[in-house]
Formats: structure tokens, C-alpha cells, sequence
């Protein structure tokens, strides 16, 4: 669909992030909520789901994970349905995927499209090691893995208490930078940031995306910190299969 976000990176495999428009779903749902544990109708997300698969020209379901903020990382040819926050895959064909609304979604690929990998960052996530987690996963040396970084809260919308960046600190003094002091006494956070400071420590030479903000872009966005009922956008990505003609032609 014209409304998705797609990554500006140089390599050849299906990969992108929906946006709320083009669903069925009602209310703070609307309009295509992919995440089946929030409260919409479970048939408006089998029709979102479907609505997914027949853009994508797919002929099953995306790897659906149960996300937990950890750092669990499974092969999402095996392991769909699993309690975990990352998948990966080396198949042509089968689908990583990852929701969220506000929280950070990564896409990592080879720079040759032989393996590819969704994660679900948000501050406890990254904090956890779901990065490092994936990129030990990928039987790809790190450098020659491209990441991308797709829409999530920016730095002015997300709030967070001393506790938090106490804890990036202490792991990791760099991570400093990252965070802005509030007239509040509490603190900006950069998601964004974040993620690069542990992708470059990793030796991920290649980081595109970023920029974006779900919580101030309420037409394209869902935003969880903005509308706790809110539904879920779906990053997906998928190694293209050898005939390019019968799927995943989005």
C-alpha cells in the first residue's frame, strides 16, 4: 500500500512498516490494527491480517511473536507463535515480523538478502540486549549486516524517570548523550540514538532510518503513550524468493 514505510537501503528483500490506514478496525484500532491482544474485534484483525498477506502476496502468515520487552530470538521458520521479542530467518520466503506503537522496530539484513531479522526495541528491550541477541542469530558476520530503524517515539514525545537512563548510563556511560533533562526533573530519551550507540559498539557499519515520530504523526501512527487502547503497526521483512513472480512483489 502507498501509505507504508519502507526502508532507503541497498539491499534486495521485502521489508517494510504499515501504517494505521487501510483496515477494517474501529476506534483507537483503526484502521489496520495487526496486533491480536489489543481490544479490537479478532475479525476485523483476521481481515487486516489477510488484507497484509494479499498486499504482500503471501502465501501464509507472517511469523507472529508474542513480545515480552526481552531479548529472545527465534527462527521464525520454526518458532512462530513463540514468547519473543526478535526473528530471523536465512528462507526465502518467510516472513519476520514485529509490532508496535511507540516502541522501536529494527530490521536487519545481509547486505547479499540471504538472511534478514525483525527485533522489538523499546527502552527495555534494547537495554536487555535484543540487538546484540539478533545479531548473534544471524549467521552473518556483523559487518556485513544493514539495519534499519523504522517509526517509533522521538526524543520530545518520550519521557522517561532518572531510573531508566541511570541504567543505559551505568551499562554503558556513552549513552548519556542520548537523554535531555526535563523542566520536570525527568528525562527526554532517544530511542534512536540508543539503538545506533549499540549497532556501531556491535560493528553494524550501515544504520538507515530513523526520524520518524508515532506519537506526533496521529494520522499515519498508532501511538501507545499517545492512546494506551491504540492498535499496532507490523514491521516485516522477507528474503525474496527465486521467483520473484509469484510472491512477495509489494
Amino acid at each position: 500500500m502507498d501509505s507504508w514505510v519502507r526502508p532507503d537501503w541497498p539491499v534486495d528483500v521485502v521489508a517494510l512498516t504499515t501504517t494505521r490506514a487501510g483496515g477494517v478496525s474501529a476506534g483507537a484500532c483503526g484502521s489496520l490494527n495487526l496486533a491480536a491482544h489489543v481490544d479490537d474485534d479478532p475479525k476485523n484483525v483476521a481481515e487486516n491480517r489477510r488484507r497484509l498477506r494479499t498486499a504482500l502476496a503471501l502465501s501464509g502468515e507472517p511469523a507472529w511473536l508474542r513480545q515480552v520487552h526481552g531479548a529472545t530470538v527465534v527462527d521464525a521458520a520454526r518458532d512462530a507463535g513463540a514468547e519473543a521479542d526478535a526473528s530471523f530467518t536465512t528462507e526465502p520466503g518467510v516472513v519476520c515480523a514485529v509490532l508496535t506503537a511507540d516502541c522501536l522496530p529494527v530490521l536487519f539484513a545481509a547486505r547479499d538478502g540471504g538472511a534478514v531479522a525483525a527485533a522489538h526495541a523499546g527502552w527495555r528491550g534494547l537495554l536487555a540486549g535484543v540487538l546484540e541477541a539478533t545479531l548473534d542469530a544471524l549467521p552473518v558476520p556483523n559487518g556485513e549486516l544493514l539495519a534499519w530503524l523504522g517509526p517509533a517515539i522521538s526524543q520530545p514525545a518520550f519521557e522517561v524517570g532518572g531510573e531508566v537512563r541511570e541504567q543505559f548510563v551505568a551499562e554503558r556511560p556513552e549513552s548519556a548523550a542520548a537523554f535531555l533533562a526535563n523542566d520536570r526533573g525527568r528525562w527526554q530519551a532517544d530511542l534512536y540514538a540508543l539503538a545506533r550507540l549499540r549497532l556501531d559498539a556491535a560493528g553494524v557499519g550501515e544504520v538507515y532510518g530513523g526520524g520518524y515520530c508515532t506519537h506526533g504523526d496521529a494520522e499515519r501512527f498508532f501511538s501507545y503513550r499517545r492512546d494506551p487502547g491504540c492498535g499496532r503497526m507490523a514491521s516485516v521483512i522477507a528474503i525474496r524468493p527465486n521467483d520473484r513472480e509469484s510472491a512477495l512483489n509489494a
